[in-house]
């Protein structure tokens, strides 16, 4: 025999919700707990996000998608390193010129730069 407050349920303190009663048989048709789960996403959702999209405009956004990936991982990592190198090589001159009665002369400037990619890429 169970009384009427063993299946009561106490709210938590701060919480404005009256105490419910639940009856003791788990089953209670309540599925409050079972409707919140997330469902699994299909092929089908994807196009859901961009409804009345064409194949072409699919493919666009992925090719864009993919002009943004190369940028990000090749490009601008290629350019911060070349950038790096011509920037450590000015300063390297101008610290030389400051501490040494040296004058560091680039003798032929596009060799220089071709260089300087080479290197760039060389560990990309």
């Amino acid at each position: 025999m169970t009384s009427a407050a063993d299946s009561t349920t106490f709210s938590h303190i701060g919480d404005p919700s009256p105490p419910t009663s639940q009856p003791d048989n788990p089953n209670n048709g309540n599925s409050d707990e079972v409707d919140s789960l997330p469902s699994t996403e299909t092929d089908d959702s994807v196009d859901d996000d961009h409804p009345g999209e064409s194949d072409a405009e699919r493919e666009w956004r992925e090719s864009l998608q993919q002009l943004e990936l190369l940028l990000t991982m090749v490009l601008v990592p290629y350019l911060g390193k070349y950038f790096g190198r011509k920037a450590a090589y000015w300063g390297w001159a101008k610290f030389m010129e400051w501490k040494y009665p040296v004058e560091v002369v680039i003798t032929s400037p596009g060799i220089f730069k071709a260089a300087g990619a080479v290197q760039a890429a060389a560990a990309l």
